[in-house]
């Protein structure tokens, strides 16, 4: 079987580099800030077929894919799809992928540590953010400058005299 000669081992979208060999709907995901529900609404958008390898696109189909990718509010995309909704410095809904996201979730915390909100605290103390226990998870730390897990020493507690 001859390998055909218009298929590309990888294709860039969005400044991403995904792998020629597989699916658009599994390719698109690897693009940080595209789930799968916002690959297959981009899929759609862009009239490609999902199941179609990477590899096989034409030049069209990956121009269709990058630009609804990097603006999704175009292309009459649903707002809860979006990945930050009523952005706090703007009041707007956004799409954000690749390094903006990074950014954006970065500037976040450090805002959030700056206002010493409890959420700001969380994060500067390496504990947990959500409101999950911490009794029994959570019990590597940072904090102590040391990678292992909190709790009693055996043989520490033994030439105490504490038994």
């Amino acid at each position: 079987m001859e390998p055909k000669k218009d298929f590309r081992h990888i294709v860039r979208i969005a400044n991403t580099d995904l792998d020629g060999n597989k699916q658009v709907f599994y390719g698109l995901r690897k693009i940080k800030g595209v789930s799968t529900m916002m690959a297959n609404a981009v899929c759609f958008a862009a009239n490609v077929q999902k199941m179609k390898k990477v590899g096989v696109l034409t030049d069209d189909e990956i121009k269709k894919l990058d630009d609804v990718v990097k603006n999704v509010y175009r292309h009459n995309l649903p707002l809860w799809m979006f990945n930050r909704r009523k952005d706090p410095e703007t009041g707007e809904d956004k799409h954000l992928i690749g390094p903006d996201m990074a950014f954006v979730t970065d500037t976040d915390i450090k805002r959030m540590r700056m206002i010493r909100s409890y959420r700001g605290v969380r994060h500067s103390l390496g504990l947990p953010v959500r409101g999950q226990r911490t009794k029994s998870n959570f019990r590597k730390t940072k904090r102590l400058g040391k990678g292992g897990s909190l709790g009693v020493k055996k043989r520490a507690s033994m030439k105490a005299g504490r038994v």
